[in-house]
């Protein structure tokens, strides 16, 4: 796809969003965010660990500066309440604050995995079961905000929500490939912990399902055998085959699981969101970071002055996406959302989307 082509793609998108910018309702009431550093926008950054990304250059393009974000500017999520018509991000978790909470929580964090120990070599991150834990909290404060103190009224509320799920990156690339901190892959074949990780996350999505979630984008793991980062672990310049071998048998049995779910839970949508197997060329630099990335991470280091033109970049920095990448993204998993938004019909469906593993 040609620049000229993203951007047009770009605002098409915007225009069928024009009616709820206008009138100032977004497209849906809330929308939930649960995920790893591709969609985290600051949940990490009161936490002990080396996944935590609120000091320049990250942010250099964002309008608040350096907020947690792993990324030059904007990530997935934003674009994505962008383009529901909310009128500000989504806050996150660890900010959030009293009716902020009606219209969404992105309890994202970097390192998290479906796994609980996945990344924990890293330091403190919050795993998509504590994340649960946290969605459950704020279904509490959610009685006494607009339920009257009814549960009822608020899964009401819910069952009109979109959740996205953005999760099983860091159980490839920080637990399962990184056999010096983590047993799994002299426990397990890639297919053996493959079928265990989409089980643990059937059953997490229907932990959401009985919170009161029904519209679900669930999104497959990305092809991280092609970051920066995992083909300097390899000692490779070419993609490591063994993990996009493992990661497509994750997505396999994930398409499987979630036509299972729906099938399962009565009025539940989920929608599949299948990452890219690359991208464009258009965006020239594909083969270094933007940044200057640490050894030991392969995050920015702290306060260095980054590359010019970053438009033109595919990694920020050995893990995660610029911008520009991110808005490609994010107007790519709004679109597969669309049965979301644009009907109460329940349909499953099978969308592409580009993808970028994070740590």
């Amino acid at each position: 796809m040609s620049i000229s082509k993203i951007r047009a793609y770009v605002l098409v998108s915007f225009i069928s969003t024009l009616c709820s910018f206008a009138l100032g309702v977004p497209q849906v009431p809330c929308y939930f965010i649960f995920g790893d550093s591709l969609y985290d926008n600051g949940n990490n950054n009161d936490l002990v660990t080396e996944a935590k990304v609120n000091f320049l250059p990250y942010g250099i393009d964002f309008p608040d500066g350096p907020t947690g974000r792993f990324s030059n500017g904007r990530n997935i999520a934003d674009v994505i309440a962008d383009l529901l018509g909310f009128e500000k991000s989504i806050p996150a978790y660890a900010k959030a604050k009293g009716e902020q909470i009606i219209q969404g929580v992105n309890y994202a964090s970097g390192a998290a995995g479906i796994r609980d120990e996945s990344g924990q070599h890293m330091g403190g991150r919050i795993s998509l079961n504590h994340q649960l834990a946290n969605h459950a909290t704020t279904i509490l404060q959610l009685i006494d905000l607009i339920g009257n103190g009814s549960l009822t009224k608020v899964q009401q509320h819910l069952n009109k929500c979109i959740y996205t799920v953005a999760m099983g990156n860091n159980d490839f690339i920080n637990n399962y490939f990184f056999p010096q901190h983590y047993l799994t892959s002299s426990l397990y074949t890639s297919e053996e912990y493959a079928d265990i990780l989409v089980h643990q996350l059937s059953q997490q999505l229907s932990i959401l399902y009985k919170y009161g979630a029904r519209k679900f984008g669930v999104s497959g793991a990305a092809y991280s055998g092609c970051t920066l980062a995992m083909m300097t672990r390899y000692e490779t310049d070419a993609c490591v085959d063994a993990v996009n071998v493992a990661v497509v048998q994750f997505n396999t049995k994930l398409v499987t699981a979630l036509a299972d779910l729906q099938a399962k839970l009565s009025g539940s949508n989920f929608i599949y969101i299948n990452p890219s197997l690359g991208y464009s060329s258009d965006f020239n630099v594909t083969d270094k970071a933007c940044c200057n990335v640490t050894a030991t991470t392969g995050q920015c280091a702290p306060n260095q002055v980054p590359c010019d033109a970053r438009q033109n970049y595919v990694f920020w920095d050995a893990f995660h996406p610029t911008e520009s990448i991110s808005v490609v993204d994010g107007s790519t998993v709004y679109e597969a959302l669309s049965p979301l938004y644009l009907s109460d019909t329940t349909t499953l469906s099978f969308e592409g989307a580009h993808g970028v593993a994070t740590d």
